[in-house]
């Protein structure tokens, strides 16, 4: 028993030994931060509820380490280690850190001064205007919560609270965040900035307003000297011309160019086209922009959207009176809408006269007809196809209910259209017609041939109703016992079903592909005028 008592005293004494020995050092460093009094023009002491106050006043002067404050009057409480400042306050830091205000605390254990009306706190790369203060000065690191403004020669800053650490010059803003620079003005909720590098940070909505156009984005950064932009999650750029949006986006405003990756979108604001895919290039002072990665075009023809595909979509905005508004498609083009679809190697749309061209053997589907030529142009008025010019082997062939299929040849075509519906097909040389009499669409009587150089076809509720002949025409009715196969097509004639597109394929991905540059427009040409006897079908 006496050896157990004897065991838990060397314990208990070793460990105030310990104790001790980390208070020492504790006290020590306690005793050695004390706030000094450098001078005062006079000093009123007493003690005032149990606790000693020194009055001093007139050019009052503390220090603590490499702080130094200055004020009218101060009130110390030694035992606390603590100072009350009025009038005039002052607290500079090793000569880098000045902080003045209408009065302040400071705490010498904790080192913590709060500045207290019409703060402002400089360092020589800012300027922070605020109605309060609070600074530590162990971590040299600045908060107000109740609005600030920073000023640096480029720009200037405002935020309702904010926080900057003067070792790496990082403010932290927070709540009504605005940075005005020459060129743009900045909206955020949150947000840093460096005043060394002068880089802005943002997370969170963040609206970047300027001359030359805007930007916004939910994250990123943006540089105030270079005016060079990295932005991510839902970013655009919106110009006179163009939005450019995607889930990263950077923009270099001296350079006009801008790069979007993933979910891009391109809209044309001028005549509200649109282009999505995963890359996407714009180039301002060019007025050029480029999408690939399984790129789609959309817009409004006929009163229906229009989807339109290909590797790569090109889009140029009129720099001048004799430059077009265009956009270009290439290669492996197709377009689908609920009455019209259509493929080509390549497509040119030209948005200042409202043409489309389709280059390089196109093939065009409307309902239960296709058109093929070698290239065919597309004449658009208020939205809505007005005519239709097929050059070069025009051929147009429709599937009837007894899978026999009508056709009409020729050199050239042109093809009138009222409220989206053809009306009107002029065939301008080397024509050549099959039509295929049907009694009640389940029974055949026979098939009209036809060669004349020049016909006019009109459609009634887009089927054909009559034909004209303009020339003598060479016309015969077969019936069909006297009907071989070999006279049931005309030269040429390919029915191409198969390669019809459908919305599943104009959206589908598409293999990286070298871009190819978009063939050149043919000539246009003046629809055929001649008149002549009208021939019913039979």
């Amino acid at each position: 028993m006496n050896y157990t008592k004897l065991l838990f005293s060397i314990v208990f004494t070793l460990l105030s030994v310990v104790v001790f020995g980390q208070q020492r050092p504790r006290q020590a460093q306690q005793q050695g931060s004390r706030v000094e009094l450098q001078g005062a023009d006079s000093l009123v002491g007493g003690t005032f509820n149990g606790q000693r106050i020194d009055k001093l006043i007139g050019n009052v002067q503390f220090k603590q380490r490499d702080a130094v404050l200055f004020a009218d009057s101060v009130y110390q409480y030694k035992d606390r280690n603590f100072l009350e400042a009025f009038g005039n306050v002052r607290i500079n830091q090793a000569d880098t850190v000045n902080m003045r205000g209408d009065r302040a605390t400071y705490d010498g254990n904790t080192r913590m001064a709060k500045m207290i009306g019409n703060v402002v706190m400089t360092d020589p790369r800012m300027t922070l205007n605020t109605p309060s203060l609070d600074y530590n000065l162990n971590e040299k690191t600045a908060v107000y919560t109740e609005g600030g403004t920073i000023v640096d020669p480029e720009n200037r800053l405002e935020s309702r609270r904010g926080t900057y650490d003067t070792r790496s010059k990082m403010f932290t803003f927070q709540q009504d965040v605005k940075v005005f620079t020459a060129d743009y003005n900045i909206d955020a909720q949150n947000m840093r900035y460096n005043t060394l590098s002068k880089i802005v940070y943002f997370q969170g909505p963040t609206f970047i307003r300027g001359q030359q156009g805007d930007l916004y984005a939910e994250e990123g950064t943006y540089n105030t000297i270079t005016k060079v932009s990295n932005f991510g999650r839902n970013a655009y750029i919106l110009t006179k011309e163009y939005r450019l949006g995607g889930d990263k986006l950077y923009y270099d405003e001296n350079r006009g160019y801008g790069y979007a990756e993933k979910n891009v979108s391109l809209r044309s604001l001028k005549d509200d086209v649109t282009i999505r895919g995963q890359v996407g290039r714009y180039w301002r002072d060019r007025g050029e922009a480029k999408v690939y990665g399984s790129p789609v075009m959309e817009t409004i023809l006929d009163k229906d959207t229009l989807y339109l595909s290909a590797d790569t979509l090109y889009s140029q905005e009129a720099k001048g009176i004799r430059v077009k508004s265009m956009l270009f498609a290439y290669p492996n083009v197709k377009i689908f809408k609920k009455d019209l679809q259509g493929k080509a190697d390549s497509l040119s749309y030209n948005r200042t006269d409202s043409v489309m061209h389709f280059n390089r053997k196109p093939v065009l589907w409307s309902e239960n007809s296709q058109l093929v030529s070698d290239t065919i142009h597309v004449q658009l008025r208020n939205k809505t196809i007005d005519r239709m010019y097929m050059y070069s082997n025009a051929f147009i062939s429709s599937e009837d209910s007894l899978k026999n299929y009508n056709q009409v040849k020729g050199r050239n075509m042109v093809a009138y259209f009222q409220e989206g519906d053809i009306r009107r097909v002029n065939v301008n040389g080397n024509g050549e017609s099959l039509y295929f009499a049907l009694e009640g669409d389940s029974v055949l009587t026979g098939m009209n041939k036809a060669i004349c150089s020049n016909m006019v076809l009109k459609f009634a509720e887009n089927k054909l109703n009559t034909i004209s002949f303009l020339v003598q025409p060479d016309a015969s009715f077969i019936p069909p016992h006297e009907l071989p196969d070999s006279e049931r097509r005309l030269q040429g004639f390919n029915w191409m079903a198969e390669l019809r597109p459908t919305r599943k394929d104009v959206f589908a991905p598409r293999a990286p592909q070298k871009a190819k540059a978009p063939a050149k427009k043919a000539p246009a040409a003046k629809p055929a005028t001649k008149k002549g006897a009208n021939t019913k079908k039979k």
